[in-house]
């Protein structure tokens, strides 16, 4: 009867030590996904704002001259990867606070970057992919989340693929071929779909290694919301080559 008892009494230990792993990790992935929504957001904002500034009754202002026609426009194309390689490596040292405020800036410097595409395309066709996009990682995210495969031998496959699509993105900036880009837009809406799923499911298996450690979480979800942003800025930015009108 005692043996019979303990059972219950370790069964029970073990139930509500699953419902707390449970309710930690629905809190964590929330955040996660609140910190890219407003990654997202922000960028939006300032991509919409800079524009309105820098064009005006169809021609560059000043401040559109310096942003678009200079070589500073280098400096803001190539801002946001240096953003990317900053968290990346320094991340472990920084307090929360300063995690969170260089996510933010990275999303912001994005946005500035991002904001040459109300020149090339138009904004009806701009809304519209981004809508599919939201709707086309909402439904990845959502599988990769609650598939019961392992798909973490993806990874590898799909690191090569982004590297691929950036080796043969800067051929084609001499090149200019519109078959290769349409074809580097093909593959990368699959490459990005996929990490889509695969970083979903990294990120939560990724909680039950830290989740002793609040610093950790916290700093976790600011990089998984960092790898989620880019899959969906580059899954948007691949389909807007593809199905956007361009002026």
């Amino acid at each position: 009867m005692a043996q019979l008892e303990n059972r219950y009494a370790q069964s029970g230990v073990a139930t509500r030590a699953g419902a707390a792993v449970d309710e930690g990790l629905r809190s964590y992935m929330l955040g996660v996904y609140n910190y890219m929504a407003g990654g997202v957001a922000l960028t939006g904002i300032v991509a919409y704002l800079t524009y309105s500034m820098a064009v005006q009754d169809g021609a560059l202002t000043a401040f559109g001259q310096t942003l678009y026609a200079s070589p500073l426009k280098w400096v803001v194309m190539l801002a946001p990867l240096g953003f990317v390689f900053f968290l990346g490596f320094r991340i472990q040292q920084m307090s929360i606070g300063a995690a969170q405020a260089a996510f933010w800036a990275f999303a912001a410097v994005m946005g500035l970057s991002l904001s040459s595409i109300f020149l090339v395309f138009t904004g009806a066709s701009i809304a519209q992919v981004f809508f599919i996009s939201a709707a086309s990682f909402g439904a990845l995210s959502l599988w990769g989340y609650t598939t019961k495969r392992d798909i973490s031998g993806w990874g590898s496959f799909l690191f090569m693929g982004v590297i691929g699509i950036v080796i043969a993105a800067l051929v084609n900036l001499f090149l200019q071929s519109p078959a290769m880009q349409f074809a580097i837009s093909v593959i990368g809406v699959l490459v990005f779909a996929g990490l889509t799923a695969y970083d979903t499911q990294r990120i939560k298996d990724g909680y039950l290694m830290v989740r002793h450690d609040a610093a950790m979480v916290a700093k976790s979800a600011v990089m998984g919301a960092l790898s989620l942003y880019l899959d969906f800025i580059n899954l948007f930015m691949m389909l807007l080559n593809l199905l956007g009108n361009r002026n």
